[in-house]
């Protein structure tokens, strides 16, 4: 598979990495949107939230308990944002579930 996030959570890409266990990985993007801004994936290849059904919504639930404890850990306690993108006119740019997590400033809404 030509998938960006399988080779960097498989290893084959190296990423900055600030989390990982069995099942998802969380690494600093390379193109920062706030003074904090990582991306959370799961390991195993979902292409977007069109494709969680049961047999894998769990992993859904994992990020976001990955995400307390990486907020907790980095003391982001003002706040932080939590993106998802689906499909090219929800602006996702990588076919890999991610969850973006920004921190650090005040989030204006709508974002620009």
């Amino acid at each position: 598979m030509d998938c960006l996030f399988c080779k960097i959570a498989s290893g084959e890409i190296p990423s900055n990495k600030i989390y990982e266990d069995d099942r998802v990985l969380a690494f600093y993007d390379i193109d920062p949107q706030a003074p904090v801004h990582f991306l959370v994936i799961p390991k195993v290849h979902i292409k977007c939230a069109d494709e969680i059904d049961e047999s894998n919504a769990d992993i859904v639930a994992h990020v976001y308990t990955v995400i307390a404890k990486i907020a907790a850990r980095l003391g982001l306690s003002k706040g932080y944002r939590i993106v998802n993108n689906c499909g090219e006119d929800g602006g996702q740019t990588v076919g890999h579930l991610h969850f973006h997590v920004l921190a650090g400033r005040n989030l204006s809404w709508p974002p620009g």
